[in-house]
C-alpha cells in the first residue's frame, strides 16, 4: 500500500463522531455509509454532516430485495431516487440500471441473504463489483467469494461491513486515483476501476470478526422480527407514502 492510494471502507452501518475519528486514525480517505431500513434522503443528510476535507462519507443503500425469508441484499451507490426494500430482485435491478447506479454484491452466497452464482450470471451486466472479504465471513466464505470474482470477472472489493464502531477500518479497498466525491467513486466502481483489498490480521482482527459475527446472529433473529412484524411499517417499506405507490406492483409484502 502506498501513500498515493485512495483508501475506502466501502460499507459501514454506523456513523458518528467516534466512527469518523476512528476512520481517520486508520488512514481511510472515504467511508460508504449504508444503514439498514433508512431512507436515502436521511442517509444523504447524515453523510454530508460527517464529511470533511479529510474524510469523504458517501451515502448508499443496502436494499433488501425479496421477502424476509428469501432476501437478497444488494449494495447500491449513486441512486438519484429512493428505492424501497422488499421488492423483487428483478424490479430492484431494473431500477438500479435505470438510475445508472453502481451495484455491488455484498457477502455473496452467505447464509440466505445474498446474491448467488446464478444471480450474478443473470445480472452480470448490472452488477459492477463483488465483495471478497467481509469480517462476518468464515474463511471458506471469503474463499468462495474470491472464486466467484474469478469466475464472473467482476471487480473485487472488501469492506468492514461494520455494525460496530470498532470494526471500521478493519478492511478497506484502495484505488490508484483520488476519488474525492460521490460521483467519482460511483464512476470508478461502474467502470470496474482496479482496486486492491486489504485487511488487518492478528488476534485483534480475529476478535473484531468474532464480535461482528455474534452481532449478526442477534440482528437476524429477534431484532429483525421485532422490527418487521411488531413495530409497524418500516420507512423503506414499498407501501410507505414516500414512494407514492410506484412499487406496489413489485412489492412482496
Amino acid at each position: 500500500m502506498t501513500d498515493s492510494e485512495f483508501r475506502v471502507d466501502p460499507h459501514v452501518k454506523v456513523l458518528d463522531e467516534r466512527v469518523v475519528e476512528r476512520a481517520k486514525q486508520r488512514g481511510l480517505d472515504a467511508l460508504v455509509y449504508a444503514p439498514h431500513f433508512t431512507r436515502l434522503p436521511d442517509i444523504r443528510a447524515k453523510a454530508r454532516r460527517f464529511s470533511d476535507e479529510e474524510l469523504l462519507v458517501v451515502p448508499a443503500r443496502e436494499v433488501f430485495t425479496g421477502s424476509f425469508r428469501n432476501r437478497k441484499h444488494v449494495l447500491v451507490l449513486g441512486l438519484s431516487e429512493p428505492v424501497p426494500d422488499f421488492i423483487t430482485l428483478e424490479a430492484a435491478m431494473r431500477e438500479f440500471e435505470r438510475q445508472d447506479a453502481a451495484v455491488l454484491a455484498p457477502h455473496p452466497e452467505f447464509a440466505t441473504v445474498s446474491l448467488d452464482a446464478d444471480d450474478l450470471a443473470e445480472y452480470h451486466d448490472v452488477v459492477n463489483a463483488i465483495e471478497v472479504y467481509n469480517p462476518k465471513h468464515l474463511p471458506q466464505h471469503n474463499e468462495r467469494a474470491c472464486e466467484l470474482a474469478r469466475e464472473t470477472g467482476l471487480a473485487p472489493y472488501g469492506s468492514s461491513y461494520a455494525h460496530l464502531r470498532g470494526t471500521v477500518g478493519e478492511v478497506w479497498t484502495t484505488f490508484e486515483e483520488p476519488l474525492w466525491s460521490e460521483g467519482g467513486l460511483v464512476d470508478a466502481l461502474r467502470a470496474g476501476a482496479p482496486g486492491r483489498v486489504y485487511h488487518r490480521d492478528g488476534p485483534g482482527h480475529g476478535a473484531r470478526c468474532a464480535a461482528e459475527l455474534t452481532h449478526l446472529l442477534y440482528e437476524n433473529t429477534w431484532e429483525k422480527i421485532d422490527r418487521l412484524f411488531l413495530q409497524g411499517t418500516e420507512q423503506t417499506h414499498p407501501s410507505h407514502i414516500a414512494y407514492d405507490g410506484r412499487f406496489d406492483d413489485v412489492a412482496v409484502y
